[in-house]
């Protein structure tokens, strides 16, 4: 894996381990929706830079690659709509854990399908933090078929810090 300068030692070694980071068990009895599909994610690149628009603010980006396999795909030979939102879910938590490191929950998703992508195409998928504050936070994610050059989906997740306990 292929990690910048800028970030800690500590998420440099928690995205080592995807599997611990996205609550995949690989010894446990029966598997979770989606284990397969993130165990096969391999991180190329994670770091915490200046923004471009904005240069006084920083912004978290993670990129992601796999290639597209059986279990991926939906009657039509083409990636099911719920791998996307899987793979958008997971890895834009990602990007949003390696620039702000915490528990948080989702509160929206959102996607967009772009074209089709099939069995085999490798497929890269680019996160960005968008915004990052006290309680919420955003990032965006585009799905992209490195073997074809196109773009598969996109979506903006935002996520949230839980509350606590009421008593």
């Amino acid at each position: 894996m292929r990690f910048a300068q800028d970030i800690d030692s500590d998420v440099k070694n928690s995205l080592s381990n995807l599997s611990h980071v996205l609550g995949v068990e690989s010894n446990a009895v029966k598997s979770g929706f989606g284990d397969s599909i993130v165990e096969q994610l391999l991180v190329t690149h994670a770091s915490v830079q200046n923004n471009s628009e904005d240069p006084t603010k920083k912004e978290g980006r993670v990129v992601c690659e796999l290639v597209v396999t059986e279990e991926m795909l939906n009657g039509g030979g083409n990636i099911h709509g719920g791998c996307s939102a899987l793979l958008i879910d997971m890895c834009s938590s990602l990007c949003l854990m390696v620039y702000q490191p915490g528990m948080h929950v989702s509160q929206s998703l959102n996607i967009v399908y772009h074209s089709p992508a099939t069995l085999g195409e490798t497929l890269r998928i680019v996160n960005t933090t968008m915004t990052v504050g006290a309680r919420a936070m955003s990032a965006r994610t585009e799905i992209w078929s490195a073997t074809k050059h196109r773009l598969v989906a996109s979506g903006v997740h935002i996520k949230m810090r839980p509350s606590g306990p009421k008593l």
